[in-house]
């Protein structure tokens, strides 16, 4: 078995789309409608052909009580893995993230954690031990 897509819930579709490519450095997989449904996903440069991450719209009533719940206790809404926290920092920094916890060392990693401006916290981790 193999993980193809993962999803996090946000509460603007267009707005998460500019902040997961012109922030995060993202491209754009997948984007297309069907009435009110807008399926929506991106990938990484890296990867283009690998894991999609789909950025679904917070209209259910429990997708929307789970992210804000998530949010108001600190905890992320996704995790990416970079082999540089600190140049990832700089870099999104400069392109305008809101950034909650700047590099961190925490046990076996490093950590960042910003703000996605979509309802979310995101975590952005470097492994030490590997």
């Amino acid at each position: 078995m193999e993980i193809k897509l993962t999803s996090i819930y946000v509460d603007d579709q267009e707005k998460a789309l500019r902040f997961y490519t012109e922030v995060l450095g993202f491209v754009k997989k997948a984007d297309f409608s069907q009435g009110q449904f807008r399926w929506l996903t991106v990938t990484s440069p890296e990867e283009p052909k690998g894991t999609e991450l789909q950025l679904a719209l917070n209209n259910n009533p429990a997708a929307k009580t789970y992210q804000e719940t998530m949010f108001q206790q600190g905890l992320p809404g996704a995790m990416f893995f970079t082999n540089d926290v600190q140049a990832d920092y700089e870099r999104m920094k400069a392109r305008g993230a809101e950034f909650t916890m700047p590099p961190t060392d925490v046990t076996g990693s490093r950590i960042a954690k910003l703000n996605d401006t979509c309802g979310n916290l995101i975590q952005v981790t470097q492994l030490m031990w590997s």
